[in-house]
């Protein structure tokens, strides 16, 4: 189900904030709990029920794993690596096996009898989660107390799709009093704000630079060489497509989650405004940079074993980041390149220091920025072939005849612009909403984002005006709602 639909915000979200609301004024809290992971089953059963077990059954499997590693410690590490197999086996079938079995028919010329695999939604992040999970119970012998606060953590639907991948040192404590008295109202009207701003993020900003990006890397499947026009304006499309359809998402799942009194985690802290490649990842996705972080670069050996290794760790990260976001060369490619960027970033650093000035800081922003578009070219193409007609136009290079010339329009070059200037210029909707910083324990997750709390220039009613008419913009396009780019991963 859609944060963008008629269906989700006229039917779904009413009638759970009616029934929840009601069972915490009667602090019926064991109530309200269930009744969150039933209408989270149902918001996720609402794109194909089938999968639902799936879910269902990992959920069961880590946390009976987990109170078994807490009980038995002299088994502790059995027990890890067998729940790791668990859920990295799930993965690996779900989201890799026809990647694999293509990979091994092109190579070595066989057609392997192999029947398609659907990729169940949100696979990737609720498997990261509870990996996770997982390994925290392994260091600390602390499993959750509930079952219901664990399916809870793992379902909860404002992040189930899509992220943020929330750790259960931060969200279980507050899962642990869902439900439990009255809601302070500022919960309710500060997510609501930030839903309202998300959803406009999304519907009016990625869906409009969408109809501009798809005809472009359109052409470029089929074959057509592009004029530099066109593959510029179909690569900064996609870019700040990705990017508002990425933050808007963000916005919507905190928004959500406030509504409930459960404080997300910040995942997106305007990184268009990065300086380097470094200062870009640690704005960009952050819960999934904090993931590979802790639980893969740190393991690898991070950078306590010498420069070489530590390049060596940063690129094996990044590759597998890519492969993370989807089975296919490109995404491998994609996290090749900005491992290769960060490795040459601290070397750059290593030379000239951390320490800039305004005149470095703008030409590290433009170089930055400049990098990070060219490996969105390969991010959004399905093939290299296609990837390297976009770059080549890019750079002017395309033959005289059969070029793929599309006329763009002016409204698209303006378009483009409005969406750099307010990603470039103007503070994020969590800056003005000053959200976490705002929110009553919201200590933690101000302090994992780069985030600068704004005052907001408005007055209440004018506030009112303004959101009411972002959400009738909102309604009016969304006959037609576009599907969240990151639910493809």
């Amino acid at each position: 189900m859609l944060f963008n639909s008629y269906i989700f915000l006229f039917a779904f979200l009413p009638i759970v904030l009616g029934i929840y609301f009601p069972l915490r004024l009667t602090n019926r809290e064991r109530a309200a709990k269930l009744f969150l992971i039933a209408a989270s089953l149902f918001f996720y059963g609402w794109w194909e029920w089938k999968y639902v077990p799936l879910v269902l059954i990992s959920i069961g499997v880590n946390y009976g794993m987990s109170v078994w590693l807490d009980r038995k410690p002299a088994i502790a590490k059995p027990i890890l690596i067998a729940t790791l197999i668990f859920n990295l086996g799930l993965l690996g079938y779900f989201k890799y096996a026809n990647f694999f079995v293509e990979t091994f028919d092109a190579l070595t010329g066989m057609e392997l009898t192999f029947r398609k695999v659907l990729l169940p939604l949100a696979i990737s992040f609720f498997t990261f989660q509870q990996v996770a999970y997982i390994v925290e119970v392994y260091k600390d012998r602390k499993a959750a107390q509930s079952l219901t606060d664990y399916g809870l953590f793992v379902l909860f639907f404002p992040h189930l799709i899509a992220g943020p991948i929330t750790h259960h040192k931060e969200m279980l404590p507050q899962f642990a009093v869902a439900g439990r008295g009255p809601l302070p109202w500022f919960y309710l009207t500060t997510g609501l704000t930030i839903l309202i701003l998300g959803l406009g993020k999304k519907v009016i900003f990625a869906d409009t630079l969408a109809k501009i990006a798809d005809p472009v890397f359109a052409a470029a499947r089929l074959g057509d060489p592009l004029t530099a026009v066109t593959a510029w304006t179909g690569a900064l499309a996609y870019t700040f497509q990705l990017y508002f359809d990425f933050s808007g998402y963000s916005d919507m799942a905190i928004g959500l989650a406030l509504m409930f009194g459960i404080r997300m985690p910040v995942n997106f802290a305007s990184p268009y405004k990065a300086t380097s490649i470094i200062d870009f990842w640690r704005r960009w996705h952050i819960s999934l940079s904090r993931f590979l972080r802790n639980y893969l670069y740190i393991p690898l050996g991070g950078n306590r074993q010498g420069p070489v290794r530590r390049h060596l760790n940063l690129m094996i990260t990044m590759a597998l980041g890519g492969l993370w976001h989807g089975a296919g060369w490109t995404f491998l490619a994609w996290g090749v390149l900005h491992g290769s960027y960060l490795v040459i970033n601290h070397l750059f650093r290593q030379v000239a220091g951390k320490r800039g000035n305004p005149a470095r800081d703008l030409f590290g922003w433009a170089l930055t920025f400049l990098g990070v578009v060219v490996a969105w070219v390969l991010f959004r193409a399905e093939t290299f072939d296609s990837a390297a007609l976009v770059l080549k136009g890019m750079v002017g290079v395309f033959p005289a005849d059969g070029l793929y010339v599309r006329d763009v329009l002016p409204i698209e070059f303006v378009s483009i612009a409005i969406a750099a200037m307010v990603a470039f210029f103007l503070p994020s909707s969590l800056e003005l909403a000053r959200y976490p910083h705002a929110i009553p324990g919201g200590e933690y997750e101000a302090a994992e984002a780069p985030l600068k709390p704004r005052r907001w220039p408005l007055s209440p009613p004018v506030t009112a005006l303004l959101l009411g008419v972002v959400f009738a913009i909102v309604i009016a396009k969304l006959p037609d709602p576009g599907v969240f780019l990151y639910f493809n991963f």
